[in-house]
């Protein structure tokens, strides 16, 4: 290993790329309680496993039908 390195020509930064945005978002009480009992229950933060599911929705099934009038 060198005692000195030399910087001045790094650029900060580079590699970096940011996977995730915070957002704010509106959901049932019960959705969450679920979610975090969840997440508890499995040694996991709760918007991980929100996460999860929104993206194996995403990724397996990617419809949603909505029935009107119910």
């Amino acid at each position: 290993m060198k005692k000195e390195y030399d910087f001045s020509k790094a650029t900060r930064g580079k590699f970096y790329r940011q996977n995730k945005i915070q957002k704010t978002i509106r959901i049932d009480k019960e959705v969450l309680d679920f979610y975090q009992n969840m997440a508890e229950q499995n040694g996991i933060p709760y918007q991980t496993l929100i996460n999860l599911t929104l993206k194996k929705f995403m990724v397996e099934d990617g419809k949603l039908t909505l029935k009107s009038g119910s």
